[in-house]
Order: structure tokens, then sequence, then C-alpha cells
């Protein structure tokens, strides 16, 4: 009942409208989570990012199973998102934690933009502040006006700020992970993984004008097999808000990966270009939105958090690496299609 509770409340937050929904997949996913630490040791903590259903997504059936003293589920105040919160406070030998749900994500398309677009909401405002992860000055801001300042409207603003980086990034498959989203690094090397591509298109958005935040989430296994193995399954893309119509996908560091994968120039990816411009495909789900270097509920001790799509652990205090590193922390993502 409290799932169902929560899951109701937090879809009017990201709601997309019925029309845009197309293909659908559907599964079990099974994340087990395994945490290396001292046997004695009585302040093990951990948080998992726990999905919720919306217009796009359905979760449901959602188990917890595991040797901790005691869990919950808890919202984070800034980002309205959740996490599974589990502690063990007395020793023992091997600490573990499972979740399993089933998920169905939906195709989302949508390009039908307003002729005239209203005002910015206010509450949508925050979506275009400058942050220590998402800068708008200096050499992003440089690139913004420089791209979009014959443009007025923000669905032209960032269809501009797509295409540039699109055109002007590049996956490395050497990156850990997602990446670490830090732009300016990124702007530098023009390469990393999705989480450093996305947050590229979220700082020059919000740089132009454009409302635009990140969606942190987990790819649903595409092949016909009875189980697939989506440990390395994790994947970011951005959205950015059109008054008078709502939040948009836009998921330029697929279209790298397509290029990378396929040996694809920009005229080979034509297609792929124009897909993820206002369109995701129905294999994701979304387990967060928005956030970067923020605190944790309840609070973990070893500061800000850069982003939260992977499990995230602390041992006395001290924070497990977390970025995709499978050493002290560890874990496994199952998925099994229906």
């Amino acid at each position: 009942m409290f799932t169902r509770i929560l899951s109701a409340l937090l879809c009017a937050l990201f709601v997309f409208p019925a029309s845009s929904i197309a293909k659908e997949r559907s599964g079990e996913i099974e994340l087990a989570v395994t945490i290396s630490a001292p046997g004695d040791s009585k302040d093990v903590r951990v948080w998992v990012p726990y999905p919720v259903s919306d217009s796009v997504q359905d979760i449901s059936n959602v188990r917890v199973n595991g040797n901790f003293s005691q869990s919950a589920i808890y919202r984070e105040k800034e980002t309205g998102n959740l996490a599974l919160y589990a502690e063990w406070t007395a020793p023992i030998q091997n600490r573990a934690i499972t979740l399993t749900f089933d998920a169905t994500g939906r195709e989302l398309i949508r390009r039908e933009f307003p002729a005239v677009e209203p005002a910015i909401p206010v509450e949508i405002e925050e979506y275009l502040r400058s942050t220590r992860f998402i800068p708008t000055d200096g050499k992003v801001r440089e690139i913004a006006l420089s791209i979009t300042n014959d443009r007025q409207k923000i669905s032209e603003k960032a269809r501009a700020v797509y295409r540039w980086v699109v055109e002007n990034t590049a996956r490395d498959p050497d990156v850990k992970g997602c990446g670490t989203g830090e732009v300016e690094k990124v702007l530098t090397k023009r390469g990393g993984k999705c989480a450093d591509i996305s947050s590229v298109f979220v700082s020059v958005a919000r740089a132009a004008g454009v409302p635009a935040r990140e969606v942190f989430g987990l790819r649903l296994g595409k092949k016909d097999v009875a189980e697939e193995d989506m440990t390395n399954g994790h994947h970011c893309w951005s959205e950015f808000y059109v008054p008078g119509y709502g939040w948009v996908p836009a998921d330029s560091a697929d279209v790298r990966k397509i290029m990378l994968a396929n040996k694809l120039d920009l005229k080979g990816a034509k297609d792929a270009v124009g897909y993820y411009f206002g369109g995701v495909d129905q294999y994701r789900i979304a387990l967060a939105r928005g956030g970067r270097g923020y605190y944790l509920n309840p609070r973990q001790n070893d500061g800000p958090l850069n982003y939260f799509m992977y499990p995230y652990a602390e041992v006395n205090g001290k924070s497990l690496e977390w970025l995709a590193a499978q050493t002290d922390l560890k874990y496994k993502v199952k998925f099994k299609a229906r």
C-alpha cells in the first residue's frame, strides 16, 4: 500500500501525455547488492535508487529481501527521488540486500511543440540554475550564446544545443561507469560516457535559457532469452522543458554510442540523431531525475553525492567506491523478459 501511494504522488511530478506512448518492454528486474566490510563493523549503510510509476513506466510487485537490521523507503527533499535505505547495526559476515520489481518501459515521442511558448513557470526556474556540477558561465556560456543567439523559442534553442552536443562530443569507452559528469573536463577532451555527455547538454541548455535536467536510469534487456545480465545497463539521458508543453527527452549520449558501435559518421547516424531529440526508446526506466551534489535521506556522512544512479554505501561513516567499480560495494542486475 505504501509503495502504491508513493507512486501515485510522484507520478504527478513526471507526467507525459498518453498520446506520446507507443512500444513497450516488460520484465522483472532483480538488483542484488552485497557489501564487504570488517565483520565487526556496526555502522554499515546502503542507499539504492527506488523507481516509481509514471505515465511512461510502470513499477509494481516490489520486494525487498536481505539480512539487514532495518530498512525503509525515503524521499529526498530536494529532488523528490526515492531511495531504498538499509543499515546493519550488528556484526555479520556477509551483508546483502536485494530489490526486485516488475517494470514496463514505454517509448516516448514528444515533438509537437507549441507555436507560441508562454513564460517559464516559476517552479521550473530552478532548472536554469548554475551549480558546481552544472556550470553555466565561462566556456559553457560562450558555446550557448554562439549556437542559440539567433533563436527565440526554447524548443529551437534546445534543438540547437542537442545538435551541437552530438556534433562536438564522442563516446569514450575507457571512461569508468557512466562517467562523472564534470562538464568543463568533458568540454576539454570532447569525450566521455552518458553522464558526461548528458551533463554537457544540460549545462549548455541552461546557459542558453532552456530549463534542463538529467535522468538517471537503467536499461531493460533487449535479448530474447530467459534471463539477461544488465549489470552494466545504467544509463543517463536528459530532458528539457518547453513552456506550454512540458518535459521533452533528449539523448545525445545514445546517438554517440550508436555511432561508435556501428562506426557511423553524422550522415550515417541521421536517423538516430533525429529520433533521440524528443524521443527515447522503450528499453529503459528512470531511477531518478535531476539532483547533483546533494545529500540523500537519511543524510550520508561522507559529503554530498555527485549523482544517484548506482547503489551508494558507507562503512563507519566512509563511502565505498560507487562508480561501477564493483570492489567493496558489489551489485548485479538481472532482467527477465515477460
